[in-house]
């Protein structure tokens, strides 16, 4: 049966994680079917128009929105006021959670439904409303699921990539007395009857926001479920939460990054949904929220430019560097510990004001290939980030003692020739004295070296080695120039 909580216990160090998520048989056939099929279909979607020039006009796009940042804020929070709306800024996690807080108690919110917010995630703020007395539903039917089940997203844009339809349907039999059953539409079903109800009786509606257009004050999100329309129209009260940086400066801008997300995230030409608010329910409108919210998320992004990283800063959210990434697709999400995983998890997570676990070893968390960089949208180079946080890592003394050892043993070896000769006799020697106990082969070495053995063999090293054998062959020779 399914277990109501994840396999992988987050607060546990890094490596203990991630040998929970090697150890999941049911994990890795779920994340291998999924990412697979998502990275196909994101080339082939890229691949229909071209997707060089867009991923270079997006780039360019978010480029400038940097730049600019602080005139497009401002210019976005006019606007909005200007629409009927109210704006906060929130510096840290805990602003976001009494901003809300506050919001709710004097519209007298007693249940709250969300769709689906990665920024909401970051902040924990599901966990504040409850614990000020507030119903809070997810109604993204990834995050309804993970919800029942007591775990968080594992996934930027597929929140229950990790489970089998056998475990969704334990979690609907045992949370919405659903009968037993494999068929995804009746499983769909039992989710859309019990959330239509919260729909009808919500008080508040609580959003993310894809990006925010700054010369008309809109907030536009993005969803292939008709939720994220019924979150931000039904409910009175309607608050997005959204990172400093998910702005666009126009109308264009905004259909470009559109193309670009769907493109990358699903595979999609355009999405099902594409929602814009602007403010509030206006006089005659037939729908709408009577106030709307927007609450601007710094939580650490300032500092993430200051410090060189505002590249990460462009992201759109797609999630097309998970799809890509070999560790991603043997670990999983949550081994990251983070709310932000894969790639550009591994980069946003040390910067972010979160809580995370061993976030000093994300950064490690990567083959440094470049698939991610390939697949991203908006060209973040992310292997040079991931390098750059290791640089850091060690400069801040953040090293194991073994690495530091290690490196130090390293440079005395190679500022000396005849260290650095020493050296290579001895591991010829170590290595051909193991092979001859083994055919000839090295069958197990000790130490850190062990993870190779434990699935190679590994060959002696050559009885004399190219200097020497260059030696020899000069031997006799005239050089020229000598």
């Amino acid at each position: 049966m399914f277990m109501a909580t994840s396999t992988i216990d987050l607060t546990l160090p890094y490596d203990v994680r991630v040998k929970q998520a090697l150890n999941n048989a049911h994990l890795r056939v779920a994340l291998e079917r999924a990412t697979g099929r998502m990275a196909g279909q994101r080339a082939a979607a890229m691949n229909a128009i071209d997707g060089e020039r867009l991923r270079s006009q997006v780039r360019q796009m978010k480029e400038y929105v940097l730049r600019n940042l602080p005139a497009l804020l401002e210019q976005l929070e006019a606007n909005v006021i200007a629409n009927g709306g109210h704006v906060h800024w929130a510096k840290e996690a805990i602003d976001v959670q009494r901003i809300l807080i506050e919001i709710a108690r004097k519209a007298n919110v007693q249940k709250v439904v969300k769709a689906k917010s990665m920024a909401t995630e970051e902040v924990h703020l599901n966990q504040a409303l409850q614990a000020a007395g507030m119903k809070v539903v997810e109604t993204d039917l990834g995050e309804f699921i993970i919800q029942l089940a007591g775990e968080p997203p594992s996934h930027i844009i597929a929140p229950v990539i990790h489970r089998r339809i056998e475990d969704i349907s334990d979690v609907f039999q045992r949370e919405l007395d659903m009968p037993p059953t494999l068929d995804p539409q009746v499983i769909c079903s039992a989710a859309r009857a019990a959330l239509r109800r919260e729909f009808l009786s919500a008080d508040m509606g609580i959003s993310g926001c894809n990006f925010a257009i700054a010369e008309t004050g809109t907030c536009c999100i993005v969803t292939n479920e008709g939720n994220g329309r019924m979150t931000s129209t039904l409910p009175r009260v309607y608050v997005v939460i959204m990172g400093i940086e998910k702005l666009v400066p126009t109308v264009e801008d905004a259909f470009l990054q559109y193309q670009a997300l769907c493109r990358s995230a699903t595979g999609q030409q355009c999405s099902v949904y594409l929602s814009m608010t602007s403010g509030p329910r206006k006089p005659g409108d037939v729908d709408g929220p009577e106030e709307f919210h927007l609450v601007l998320v710094d939580n650490g992004r300032v500092d993430m430019l200051a410090k060189g990283y505002g590249e990460a800063l462009c992201c759109i959210r797609c999630g097309a560097c998970l799809n890509v990434c070999p560790v991603y697709r043997e670990i999983g999400g949550h081994a990251y510990g983070s709310t932000y995983s894969g790639p550009i998890g591994a980069v946003i997570s040390p910067g972010l004001h979160v809580e995370v676990t061993d976030v000093d070893k994300l950064p490690y968390a990567s083959t440094l290939c470049g698939a991610c960089r390939e697949a991203c949208p908006v060209q973040i180079d992310l292997p040079r980030m991931l390098l750059e946080l290791r640089r850091d890592t060690v400069e801040e003394g953040k090293a194991s003692f073994f690495d530091r050892t290690a490196m130090q043993a390293f440079l005395q070896m190679m500022q000396s020739q005849s260290r650095y000769e020493a050296a290579g006799k001895l591991g010829s020697l170590s290595t051909r004295l193991l092979a001859a106990l083994n055919g000839g082969v090295v069958k197990s070495i000790p130490g850190p070296l062990s993870a190779w053995t434990k699935r190679r063999d590994f060959p002696p090293l050559a009885g004399r080695s190219f200097r020497e054998q260059w030696r020899e062959r000069l031997k006799g020779r005239k050089v020229i120039g000598a």
